[in-house]
């Protein structure tokens, strides 16, 4: 039983629009996790030099348009908490990644398979 061009035409376009979709979604996953690996990179390298600080060094916050004498012990800790986070988000931004690539190749394996069957 052959499908209507009508209907085919249909399923090809909406299995497209997915496929469009995902891969545009899958350009901006990609973006957020570099983002997301420079924000981390960085916290290193913060902790790097401040651990060749002395204890007694000054060390600054930037809080908005000022900066704030803080310790460097709250400022390690504010650190780990926001290395934390950028993990956790990290981990979330795979899951996300993963299911968007395979929703990608899933719509394009739908694609061929209707175009090889009978369009």
């Amino acid at each position: 039983m052959a499908i209507p061009n009508e209907k085919l035409q249909q399923l090809l376009q909406e299995i497209s629009s997915k496929a469009a979709f995902a891969e545009q979604q899958l350009g901006i996953v990609r973006a957020q996790i570099a983002s997301k690996n420079r924000e981390s990179r960085m916290l290193q390298l913060s902790n790097t030099e401040m651990d060749a600080l002395a204890k007694e060094t000054p060390v600054y916050n930037g809080v908005g348009k000022m900066f704030v004498a803080t310790t460097i012990p709250d400022i390690k800790a504010m650190h780990a908490k926001e290395g934390e986070d950028c993990k956790k988000e990290l981990a979330n931004l795979d899951k996300k990644l993963h299911y968007l690539e395979t929703t990608y190749k899933n719509s394009n394996d739908h694609m061929e398979a209707i175009l090889k069957r009978g369009g």
